[in-house]
């Protein structure tokens, strides 16, 4: 943690030490539920490890000893959220792991499937730049035939949430099914690209985050492999180096 010479910001912190991702830092800062040294902090304080962290009233302690690397089959009705004071069909309390981890992105309520979990933030950020373009593989279940004509449509770009979406693999596995590999990450994006062309999504499901494939039953998890990561931090740092190449400074 050596960002500067007065400290590293309080979300980066919080993400390297393990307590939680940089996005949901940001909202408990702006949820005023952080306190630095028994004060109030502002979105980009700066911090040391000496400093005292404490997130509604309790200290904040370093978990980075053992790194934590899951992969968890979602069922659905879990909301994939690490604040378990709001939403009680959460996915720290249903998993219960001994120790402090969090979701890398998301899975919306109503779907099911692969999300790894983790207590390294560093490896939360580089898998959820977008720009980086990691693959992401589903299988869907909509409500009527599906045609040569919706997969073109979905496979090309579809206009939703004031953009249009990248292009995609889409291939038609059964009547009614399609398999999808996105290397986005939109608000519920299969759903409303679905809903744009008048389909509607009976069941969704992710099979594959990158080289991490859906190997578990539902409501399970396990620990990844030596190998898958080591596969994983080689496809991170290629498309860390592919991202400098394309914006030398």
């Amino acid at each position: 943690m050596n960002e500067s010479s007065t400290g590293t910001r309080l979300n980066k912190y919080l993400s390297e030490i393990g307590h939680c991702s940089r996005r949901a830092a940001d909202k408990l800062i702006d949820q005023d539920r952080i306190k630095v040294n028994g004060k109030p902090v502002v979105m980009g304080q700066k911090v040391t490890p000496q400093d005292r962290i404490e997130v509604d009233g309790v200290l904040v302690e370093d978990h980075q000893e053992h790194s934590v690397y899951i992969a968890f089959n979602k069922p659905t009705g879990i909301v994939c959220t690490t604040d378990t004071r709001v939403e009680k069909d959460n996915i720290i309390d249903f998993i219960n792991y001994p120790s402090r981890i969090f979701p890398i992105g998301r899975l919306d309520k109503m779907s099911e499937g692969l999300i790894l979990l983790t207590n390294d933030g560093d490896i939360v950020n580089k898998i959820l730049r977008a720009r980086n373009n990691h693959e992401k593989e589903y299988i869907v279940t909509v409500n009527k035939p599906v045609t040569e004509e919706f997969v073109q449509k979905m496979g090309s770009g579809v206009p939703i949430l004031d953009t249009v979406t990248k292009p995609c693999i889409v291939e038609q596995i059964h009547k009614k099914q399609f398999r999808i590999i996105l290397t986005q990450g939109l608000n519920r994006q299969i759903r409303r690209m679905c809903e744009y062309l008048g389909y509607r999504v009976v069941q969704l499901k992710r099979i594959r985050i990158m080289n991490i494939q859906l190997d578990t039953k539902v409501g399970r998890f396990r620990d990844l492999t030596k190998k898958e990561m080591m596969e994983l931090r080689k496809l991170l740092a290629d498309s860390n180096k592919h991202f400098r190449n394309e914006n030398p400074t």
